[in-house]
Protein backbone atom coordinates (compact mmCIF):
# COMPACT_ATOMS: atom_id res chain seq x y z
CA UNK A 1 0.00 0.00 0.00
CA UNK A 2 1.16 3.57 -0.75
CA UNK A 3 2.52 5.39 2.29
CA UNK A 4 2.30 8.93 3.67
CA UNK A 5 4.03 10.28 6.77
CA UNK A 6 2.05 13.06 8.41
CA UNK A 7 3.50 15.17 11.23
CA UNK A 8 0.72 16.27 13.58
CA UNK A 9 -1.93 13.85 14.83
CA UNK A 10 -4.20 16.64 16.05
CA UNK A 11 -7.69 17.43 14.85
CA UNK A 12 -6.60 19.05 11.56
CA UNK A 13 -4.21 16.19 10.81
CA UNK A 14 -6.77 13.47 11.52
CA UNK A 15 -9.89 15.31 10.37
CA UNK A 16 -8.56 16.82 7.16
CA UNK A 17 -5.19 15.94 5.58
CA UNK A 18 -4.80 12.43 6.99
CA UNK A 19 -8.42 11.63 6.17
CA UNK A 20 -8.00 12.64 2.51
CA UNK A 21 -4.90 10.46 2.13
CA UNK A 22 -6.69 7.49 3.72
CA UNK A 23 -9.62 7.96 1.37
CA UNK A 24 -7.12 8.03 -1.52
CA UNK A 25 -5.78 4.56 -0.68
CA UNK A 26 -2.74 5.51 1.39
CA UNK A 27 -1.61 4.14 4.74
CA UNK A 28 -1.14 7.20 6.96
CA UNK A 29 1.56 7.15 9.62
CA UNK A 30 0.85 10.00 12.03
CA UNK A 31 3.91 11.37 13.86
CA UNK A 32 3.28 13.20 17.13
CA UNK A 33 4.37 13.38 20.78
CA UNK A 34 0.87 12.77 22.21
CA UNK A 35 1.19 9.26 23.61
CA UNK A 36 -2.53 8.75 24.14
CA UNK A 37 -3.37 9.60 20.51
CA UNK A 38 -0.48 7.52 19.11
CA UNK A 39 -1.44 4.52 21.27
CA UNK A 40 -5.09 4.72 20.16
CA UNK A 41 -4.12 4.98 16.49
CA UNK A 42 -2.04 1.81 16.82
CA UNK A 43 -4.64 -0.07 18.88
CA UNK A 44 -7.70 0.80 16.79
CA UNK A 45 -6.26 1.54 13.35
CA UNK A 46 -9.28 3.69 12.53
CA UNK A 47 -11.50 6.57 13.66
CA UNK A 48 -14.56 8.55 12.59
CA UNK A 49 -14.67 11.94 10.90
CA UNK A 50 -18.06 13.53 11.59
CA UNK A 51 -19.53 16.43 9.62
CA UNK A 52 -21.04 19.42 11.45
CA UNK A 53 -24.43 19.26 9.69
CA UNK A 54 -28.06 18.49 10.55
CA UNK A 55 -27.56 14.88 9.44
CA UNK A 56 -24.21 14.51 11.30
CA UNK A 57 -22.86 12.27 8.51
CA UNK A 58 -19.69 10.37 9.38
CA UNK A 59 -16.99 8.45 7.53
CA UNK A 60 -14.59 5.81 8.84
CA UNK A 61 -10.91 6.58 8.28
CA UNK A 62 -8.82 3.39 8.10
CA UNK A 63 -5.22 2.34 7.40
CA UNK A 64 -3.74 4.63 10.04
CA UNK A 65 -1.02 4.18 12.64
CA UNK A 66 1.16 6.38 14.83
CA UNK A 67 4.76 7.00 15.87
CA UNK A 68 6.13 9.14 18.70
CA UNK A 69 8.93 11.26 17.25
CA UNK A 70 10.51 11.73 20.70
CA UNK A 71 10.71 7.99 21.40
CA UNK A 72 10.74 6.32 17.98
CA UNK A 73 13.17 8.33 15.91
CA UNK A 74 14.50 5.33 13.96
CA UNK A 75 10.98 4.19 13.10
CA UNK A 76 10.10 7.69 11.83
CA UNK A 77 13.23 7.69 9.65
CA UNK A 78 12.22 4.28 8.25
CA UNK A 79 8.70 5.54 7.54
CA UNK A 80 10.06 8.57 5.67
CA UNK A 81 12.23 6.23 3.58
CA UNK A 82 9.12 4.38 2.38
CA UNK A 83 6.68 7.28 1.88
CA UNK A 84 5.38 8.94 -1.28
CA UNK A 85 4.21 12.07 0.57
CA UNK A 86 5.41 13.78 3.74
CA UNK A 87 2.97 16.34 5.10
CA UNK A 88 2.55 18.47 8.23
CA UNK A 89 -0.33 20.09 10.11
CA UNK A 90 1.46 20.83 13.32
CA UNK A 91 1.60 24.62 13.58
CA UNK A 92 4.16 26.92 11.92
CA UNK A 93 6.11 27.46 15.14
CA UNK A 94 6.75 23.71 15.52
CA UNK A 95 8.29 23.28 12.05
CA UNK A 96 11.86 24.10 13.19
CA UNK A 97 11.57 21.42 15.88
CA UNK A 98 10.62 18.57 13.54
CA UNK A 99 12.97 19.62 10.69
CA UNK A 100 16.13 17.86 12.00
CA UNK A 101 14.33 14.51 12.19
CA UNK A 102 12.84 14.98 8.71
CA UNK A 103 16.33 15.88 7.46
CA UNK A 104 17.68 12.65 8.95
CA UNK A 105 14.92 10.67 7.20
CA UNK A 106 15.59 12.37 3.87
CA UNK A 107 19.34 11.78 4.14
CA UNK A 108 18.78 8.07 4.72
CA UNK A 109 16.19 7.86 1.98
CA UNK A 110 18.26 9.40 -0.83
CA UNK A 111 21.15 7.04 -0.04
CA UNK A 112 19.10 3.99 -0.89
CA UNK A 113 16.42 4.98 -3.41
CA UNK A 114 15.60 7.31 -6.27
CA UNK A 115 11.79 7.30 -5.89
CA UNK A 116 10.29 10.76 -5.57
CA UNK A 117 9.05 12.13 -2.25
CA UNK A 118 6.69 15.11 -2.09
CA UNK A 119 6.90 17.35 0.99
CA UNK A 120 3.94 19.64 1.73
CA UNK A 121 3.48 21.75 4.88
CA UNK A 122 -0.27 22.22 5.39
CA UNK A 123 -0.14 25.20 7.75
CA UNK A 124 -1.91 28.54 8.12
CA UNK A 125 1.23 30.36 7.02
CA UNK A 126 2.29 31.86 3.70
CA UNK A 127 5.05 29.73 2.09
CA UNK A 128 5.10 27.28 5.01
CA UNK A 129 6.78 24.58 2.92
CA UNK A 130 9.54 27.00 1.92
CA UNK A 131 10.10 27.69 5.62
CA UNK A 132 10.19 23.96 6.41
CA UNK A 133 12.60 23.35 3.54
CA UNK A 134 14.93 26.01 4.91
CA UNK A 135 14.91 24.44 8.37
CA UNK A 136 15.57 20.99 6.87
CA UNK A 137 18.47 22.18 4.74
CA UNK A 138 20.13 23.68 7.83
CA UNK A 139 20.53 20.11 9.12
CA UNK A 140 22.03 18.66 5.93
CA UNK A 141 25.57 18.75 4.52
CA UNK A 142 26.22 20.06 1.02
CA UNK A 143 26.57 16.63 -0.57
CA UNK A 144 23.21 15.46 0.79
CA UNK A 145 21.53 18.70 -0.28
CA UNK A 146 22.75 18.07 -3.84
CA UNK A 147 21.44 14.50 -3.72
CA UNK A 148 17.90 15.71 -2.93
CA UNK A 149 17.64 17.28 -6.38
CA UNK A 150 15.15 15.36 -8.51
CA UNK A 151 14.26 13.06 -5.60
CA UNK A 152 12.63 15.29 -2.97
CA UNK A 153 10.17 17.99 -4.00
CA UNK A 154 8.84 20.77 -1.76
CA UNK A 155 5.42 22.26 -2.61
CA UNK A 156 3.68 25.17 -0.91
CA UNK A 157 -0.01 24.80 -0.18
CA UNK A 158 -3.10 26.57 1.15
CA UNK A 159 -5.51 24.73 3.46
CA UNK A 160 -8.97 25.67 4.64
CA UNK A 161 -11.24 23.69 6.94
CA UNK A 162 -12.75 24.71 10.27
CA UNK A 163 -12.05 22.14 12.96
CA UNK A 164 -13.30 23.39 16.35
CA UNK A 165 -12.17 22.30 19.81
CA UNK A 166 -13.47 18.77 20.26
CA UNK A 167 -15.67 17.42 23.03
CA UNK A 168 -14.77 13.83 22.25
CA UNK A 169 -13.64 12.68 25.73
CA UNK A 170 -10.32 11.34 24.51
CA UNK A 171 -11.74 9.67 21.41
CA UNK A 172 -9.90 9.81 18.07
CA UNK A 173 -13.12 10.88 16.32
CA UNK A 174 -13.09 14.40 14.89
CA UNK A 175 -15.91 16.86 14.13
CA UNK A 176 -15.26 19.05 11.05
CA UNK A 177 -17.23 21.39 8.84
CA UNK A 178 -18.31 19.91 5.48
CA UNK A 179 -16.43 22.53 3.41
CA UNK A 180 -12.70 22.21 2.76
CA UNK A 181 -10.10 23.46 0.30
CA UNK A 182 -6.56 22.15 -0.20
CA UNK A 183 -4.57 23.84 -2.96
CA UNK A 184 -1.01 22.75 -3.81
CA UNK A 185 1.40 24.72 -5.99
CA UNK A 186 3.33 22.65 -8.52
CA UNK A 187 3.83 22.10 -12.25
CA UNK A 188 5.04 18.53 -11.59
CA UNK A 189 2.90 15.52 -12.47
CA UNK A 190 2.30 14.09 -8.99
CA UNK A 191 0.22 11.14 -7.72
CA UNK A 192 -3.44 12.14 -7.28
CA UNK A 193 -4.90 12.69 -3.81
CA UNK A 194 -8.64 13.10 -3.29
CA UNK A 195 -9.52 16.72 -2.57
CA UNK A 196 -6.10 18.11 -3.55
CA UNK A 197 -6.28 20.89 -6.14
CA UNK A 198 -3.11 21.52 -8.16
CA UNK A 199 -2.31 25.07 -9.35
CA UNK A 200 0.71 26.65 -11.03
CA UNK A 201 0.52 29.84 -8.91
CA UNK A 202 -0.62 29.60 -5.31
CA UNK A 203 -0.38 33.29 -4.38
CA UNK A 204 -3.95 34.30 -5.31
CA UNK A 205 -5.38 31.27 -3.49
CA UNK A 206 -3.33 31.57 -0.34
CA UNK A 207 -3.83 35.30 0.04
CA UNK A 208 -7.53 35.05 -0.79
CA UNK A 209 -7.90 32.41 1.92
CA UNK A 210 -5.64 34.09 4.49
CA UNK A 211 -7.16 37.54 4.07
CA UNK A 212 -10.77 36.35 3.92
CA UNK A 213 -11.13 33.20 6.02
CA UNK A 214 -8.38 33.85 8.56
CA UNK A 215 -8.91 37.62 8.72
CA UNK A 216 -12.67 37.18 9.04
CA UNK A 217 -12.35 34.48 11.68
CA UNK A 218 -9.96 36.61 13.74
CA UNK A 219 -12.12 39.75 13.54
CA UNK A 220 -15.19 37.80 14.70
CA UNK A 221 -13.21 36.22 17.55
CA UNK A 222 -11.67 39.42 18.88
CA UNK A 223 -14.83 41.52 18.59
CA UNK A 224 -16.83 38.64 20.03
CA UNK A 225 -14.44 38.37 22.96
CA UNK A 226 -14.79 42.09 23.66
CA UNK A 227 -18.57 41.71 23.43
CA UNK A 228 -18.59 38.78 25.89
CA UNK A 229 -19.79 36.32 23.24
CA UNK A 230 -19.00 32.63 23.71
CA UNK A 231 -18.86 31.28 20.15
CA UNK A 232 -18.28 32.44 16.58
CA UNK A 233 -21.88 31.83 15.47
CA UNK A 234 -23.26 33.68 18.52
CA UNK A 235 -20.96 36.61 17.72
CA UNK A 236 -22.24 36.83 14.15
CA UNK A 237 -25.81 36.93 15.45
CA UNK A 238 -24.88 40.46 16.60
CA UNK A 239 -25.78 42.59 13.58
CA UNK A 240 -23.27 45.33 14.40
CA UNK A 241 -20.40 42.86 14.60
CA UNK A 242 -21.48 41.17 11.37
CA UNK A 243 -21.52 44.58 9.69
CA UNK A 244 -18.01 45.27 11.02
CA UNK A 245 -16.74 41.91 9.76
CA UNK A 246 -18.19 42.52 6.30
CA UNK A 247 -16.63 46.00 6.22
CA UNK A 248 -13.23 44.55 7.13
CA UNK A 249 -13.47 41.86 4.45
CA UNK A 250 -14.51 44.58 2.04
CA UNK A 251 -11.11 46.20 2.65
CA UNK A 252 -9.15 42.96 2.25
CA UNK A 253 -11.26 42.21 -0.80
CA UNK A 254 -10.45 45.55 -2.42
CA UNK A 255 -6.73 44.74 -2.10
CA UNK A 256 -7.15 41.17 -3.42
CA UNK A 257 -9.25 42.30 -6.38
CA UNK A 258 -6.69 44.94 -7.32
CA UNK A 259 -3.64 42.73 -6.71
CA UNK A 260 -4.84 39.63 -8.56
CA UNK A 261 -7.38 41.10 -10.98
CA UNK A 262 -10.17 39.06 -9.39
CA UNK A 263 -13.82 39.40 -10.36
CA UNK A 264 -15.40 41.66 -7.73
CA UNK A 265 -18.70 39.81 -8.07
CA UNK A 266 -17.09 36.38 -7.63
CA UNK A 267 -15.02 37.58 -4.69
CA UNK A 268 -18.12 38.97 -2.98
CA UNK A 269 -19.74 35.55 -3.41
CA UNK A 270 -16.65 34.01 -1.79
CA UNK A 271 -16.94 36.41 1.17
CA UNK A 272 -20.64 35.59 1.56
CA UNK A 273 -19.88 31.87 1.50
CA UNK A 274 -17.19 32.26 4.17
CA UNK A 275 -19.51 34.23 6.49
CA UNK A 276 -22.21 31.59 5.98
CA UNK A 277 -19.68 28.92 7.05
CA UNK A 278 -18.85 30.87 10.20
CA UNK A 279 -22.56 30.89 11.16
CA UNK A 280 -22.63 27.08 11.44
CA UNK A 281 -23.91 26.57 15.01
CA UNK A 282 -23.00 22.87 14.93
CA UNK A 283 -19.33 23.85 15.07
CA UNK A 284 -19.87 25.52 18.48
CA UNK A 285 -16.51 27.21 17.90
CA UNK A 286 -15.28 29.22 20.90
CA UNK A 287 -14.02 32.77 20.31
CA UNK A 288 -11.14 32.02 22.69
CA UNK A 289 -10.00 29.13 20.44
CA UNK A 290 -10.12 31.20 17.28
CA UNK A 291 -8.52 34.22 18.94
CA UNK A 292 -5.63 32.32 20.53
CA UNK A 293 -2.00 33.24 19.77
CA UNK A 294 -2.61 36.97 19.12
CA UNK A 295 1.12 37.72 18.81
CA UNK A 296 1.43 35.35 15.86
CA UNK A 297 -1.80 36.64 14.35
CA UNK A 298 -0.56 40.23 14.64
CA UNK A 299 2.66 39.36 12.79
CA UNK A 300 3.71 41.61 9.88
CA UNK A 301 2.87 38.93 7.29
CA UNK A 302 -0.25 37.55 8.91
CA UNK A 303 -4.02 38.02 8.58
CA UNK A 304 -4.50 41.50 10.08
CA UNK A 305 -1.38 43.59 9.60
CA UNK A 306 -0.34 42.36 6.15
CA UNK A 307 -3.61 43.29 4.39
CA UNK A 308 -3.57 46.66 6.18
CA UNK A 309 -0.05 47.48 5.01
CA UNK A 310 -0.82 46.25 1.48
CA UNK A 311 -3.98 48.36 1.40
CA UNK A 312 -1.96 51.36 2.57
CA UNK A 313 0.61 50.83 -0.21
CA UNK A 314 -2.17 50.57 -2.78
CA UNK A 315 -3.88 53.73 -1.54
CA UNK A 316 -6.92 51.77 -0.32
CA UNK A 317 -8.92 52.02 2.90
CA UNK A 318 -7.64 50.17 6.00
CA UNK A 319 -9.63 51.76 8.84
CA UNK A 320 -11.68 48.62 9.55
CA UNK A 321 -8.51 46.52 9.53
CA UNK A 322 -7.02 48.99 12.01
CA UNK A 323 -10.05 48.41 14.24
CA UNK A 324 -9.51 44.65 13.94
CA UNK A 325 -5.85 45.07 14.95
CA UNK A 326 -6.94 47.16 17.94
CA UNK A 327 -9.42 44.47 19.01
CA UNK A 328 -6.64 41.85 18.84
CA UNK A 329 -4.48 44.04 21.11
CA UNK A 330 -7.30 43.91 23.67
CA UNK A 331 -7.54 40.10 23.70
CA UNK A 332 -6.53 39.47 27.32
CA UNK A 333 -7.66 35.84 27.72
CA UNK A 334 -5.75 34.63 30.77
CA UNK A 335 -5.47 31.02 29.58
CA UNK A 336 -3.61 31.95 26.38
CA UNK A 337 0.14 32.31 26.84
CA UNK A 338 0.59 34.78 23.97
CA UNK A 339 -2.36 36.91 25.14
CA UNK A 340 -0.80 37.19 28.60
CA UNK A 341 2.59 38.08 27.12
CA UNK A 342 1.04 40.71 24.82
CA UNK A 343 -0.84 42.35 27.69
CA UNK A 344 2.35 42.49 29.77
CA UNK A 345 4.14 44.15 26.86
CA UNK A 346 1.38 46.74 26.46
CA UNK A 347 1.23 47.37 30.21
CA UNK A 348 4.98 47.90 30.50
CA UNK A 349 5.81 49.70 27.27
CA UNK A 350 2.54 50.89 25.68
CA UNK A 351 0.53 50.01 22.58
CA UNK A 352 2.87 51.71 20.12
CA UNK A 353 5.88 49.74 21.35
CA UNK A 354 3.88 46.49 21.23
CA UNK A 355 2.77 47.19 17.65
CA UNK A 356 6.32 47.93 16.57
CA UNK A 357 7.67 44.83 18.34
CA UNK A 358 4.95 42.40 17.24
CA UNK A 359 3.73 43.83 13.93
CA UNK A 360 6.70 45.79 12.63
CA UNK A 361 4.64 48.99 12.41
CA UNK A 362 6.58 52.20 13.05
CA UNK A 363 5.19 54.50 15.72
CA UNK A 364 4.62 57.28 13.19
CA UNK A 365 2.92 55.00 10.64
CA UNK A 366 -0.61 56.13 9.76
CA UNK A 367 -1.86 52.58 10.43
CA UNK A 368 -0.45 52.79 13.97
CA UNK A 369 -2.23 56.11 14.53
CA UNK A 370 -5.50 54.62 13.27
CA UNK A 371 -5.08 51.53 15.47
CA UNK A 372 -4.49 53.72 18.53
CA UNK A 373 -7.67 55.68 17.80
CA UNK A 374 -9.75 52.50 17.64
CA UNK A 375 -7.94 51.01 20.65
CA UNK A 376 -9.04 53.90 22.83
CA UNK A 377 -12.63 53.60 21.54
CA UNK A 378 -12.84 49.84 22.09
CA UNK A 379 -11.21 49.99 25.53
CA UNK A 380 -14.04 52.11 26.95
Amino acid sequence: MKQVVHFGAGNIGRGFIGALFSQSGYHVTFVDIADQVIDQLNEKGQYQVKLATDAQESMTITNVSGLNNMKQENEVVEAIKNATFLTTAIGPTILPRIAPLIAKGLAERVKSMDEKLYVIACENQISATDLLKGYILESLDEDTKATLEGKVYFFNSAVDRIVPIQNNNGSLDVLVEPYYEWVVETTEDIPPVEGMKIVADLAPFIERKLFTVNTGHAVIAYLGYLGNKATIDQTLADEEIERQVKATLGETGAYLIKQYDLSSEEHQQYIDKIIHRFKNAYLNDAVTRVGRSPIRKLGPNDRLVRPATEAQKAGLSYTNLARAIASALLFDFKEDEEAVKLQQMISEYGVQHALKEVSGLAENNEITKEVLRHYEQLKK
